[in-house]
């Protein structure tokens, strides 16, 4: 199935060579540009795309408000930042405003389309580099105390080891011993049980209440604080 594509930036010739580069992808199909916030707003409000290539800096609206706006009124459109910023703040903002994915236009074609399509697939499109980045960016934030209530499950905190460490579907399956479509239902039920928009959010929370510790199921499990 084809994955309809926005690409949203302010220079012309970043948008031209992002949509020239999803177009020559059997996957993909642009079905829109624009070159700020309020027209990417009312493109994706007319075009519901499947995803939106964001850019950060922009006049009038920014990517990040941009970003914030789309996932609320068009939760089912994900959005990928395309970006020249490493800095841990933009990373942050961008994530926390509901983007799925954080990709440099620095990267390669290759690395970009791969990012693109684990956001499709329902995973996070961040390099490592990046992960380690946000998470020094929610260290440096300092301690969070979340107004969640609910417990997750044994299995819940296993996965969302997985997640917070920036495993895919398929590799939380062949670690756990258990489907991918299982995978997705844990997912789904955290993000609901935590009250969370996306999986990025989830991969956040994880980091911020300990779950990224390798080998330590942290947080709430059956109750228990661990």
């Amino acid at each position: 199935m084809t994955a309809r594509i926005l690409v949203v930036d302010d220079h012309a010739l970043v948008r031209e060579g992002l949509a020239k580069l999803l177009s020559d992808h059997a996957g993909f199909e642009v079905v829109g540009e624009a070159a700020d916030g309020f027209d990417a707003l009312s493109k994706a409000r007319e075009l519901k795309p499947d995803a939106v290539l964001m850019d950060l800096y922009m006049p009038g609206l920014d990517g990040v408000r941009t970003t914030a706006l789309i996932r609320a009124e068009l939760p089912n459109v994900e959005v990928i930042v395309v970006t020249a910023s490493e800095e841990e703040a933009d990373i942050f903002e961008a994530i926390q405003a509901g983007a799925r994915g954080y990709v440099l236009k620095s990267a390669s074609g290759a690395a970009m389309i791969q990012q693109i399509e684990q956001v499709l697939q329902g995973d996070t499109g961040i390099s490592g580099d990046l992960t380690h980045k946000l998470v020094s960016e929610i260290s440096r934030r300092g301690p969070h105390i979340d107004d969640c209530t609910e417990v997750l499950s044994a299995r819940e905190g296993e996965v969302l080891v997985e997640v917070a460490q920036g495993a895919t579907n398929k590799e939380i399956a062949s670690a756990l011993f258990i489907s991918e479509n299982t995978v997705r239902a844990h997912v789904r039920t955290m993000m609901q049980k935590l009250h969370r928009a996306n999986r990025t959010q989830l991969a956040v929370y994880g980091v911020r209440e300990g779950y990224a510790l390798e080998g330590r199921s942290s947080g709430r499990l059956n109750g228990v604080r661990v």
